[in-house]
């Protein structure tokens, strides 16, 4: 049974200890910081006008140094914010504010954001931390969550809309699953998955962006023909449902939670 702790009380500060979205890092550098006495780390969605810190600022510090000692001893991970409530501090958020103008801006801010989202949440992580299968029986890990994403940014964006010759990376026909299979911990296999996943998602925004309208078509592999506009939104269902899972392996590898 876990001891019993402290229920932390809501204090709401003024704006002022957060920044706009023209003041945080875009590039996804993550940095410690200090605002009142709480202790941050990273980056995490941007909230309202106001932004809530959590009293008992002695009890946060303990949770975060047992979620440290449980992720190197082998114990279970006590479930941990890593801000407030949040999975990051505003301050160091890359996402956007959501003020978006046109359908376009929706759905490229929307989909850049889900691929953020999944990127906070590898982030930080050693090789055998991303590689671990933390919620058995499932085979799903973060790494392997990394490569098959950058099969999916891949196959839909270099094959059905560039019309590339684009062979798949990690996968065939006789090893369907093998962006999963082959996630294991080696920093070498991270470092390429990484690489991997980065470059087709540049070279998926930049397809975007040089594309004249919505209406772009490409032709799937079963011939049907699917416009630009419905593929971003099935993007954007993708990165949702596995920044699910991602929400789920991360707070299994070392407790952090948060939006």
């Amino acid at each position: 049974m876990r001891p019993a702790i402290r229920v932390p009380i809501p204090i709401w500060l003024p704006a002022s200890c957060g920044s706009s979205r023209s003041s945080r890092a875009r590039t996804g550098v993550r940095r410690r910081l200090s605002c009142h006495g709480v202790p941050l780390t990273g980056a995490g969605d941007r909230v309202g006008s106001r932004l809530p810190v959590w009293a008992g600022i002695d009890e946060s510090r303990r949770m975060a140094d047992s979620r440290a000692e449980a992720a190197t001893s082998g114990g279970e991970p006590t479930r941990t914010f890593g801000w407030s409530y949040l999975f990051v501090h505003p301050d160091d958020d890359p996402r956007s504010d959501g003020n978006f103008a046109d359908e376009r801006a929706v759905l490229v801010e929307y989909l850049r954001d889900q691929r953020l989202t999944f990127e906070l949440k590898c982030d930080g992580l050693n090789a055998e931390q991303l590689a671990r299968r933390s919620v058995p029986p499932s085979t799903m890990s973060l790494l392997g969550l990394i490569r098959h994403l950058a099969e999916v940014e891949r196959g839909w964006f270099r094959r059905t809309m560039a019309g590339q010759v684009a062979p798949q990376r990690y996968c065939s026909d006789d090893d369907p699953d093998g962006d999963f299979d082959g996630a294991v911990a080696d920093p070498t296999v991270v470092d390429e998955a990484y690489r991997a996943w980065r470059a087709e998602v540049a070279f998926a925004e930049q397809f975007v962006s040089e594309a004249a309208d919505l209406d772009v078509q490409g032709r799937q592999r079963d011939g049907n023909v699917i416009v630009l506009r419905r593929l971003l939104v099935h993007m954007i269902e993708e990165y949702a449902r596995h920044n699910g899972h991602a929400d789920l392996l991360r707070e299994r590898i070392d407790g952090r939670v948060g939006q």
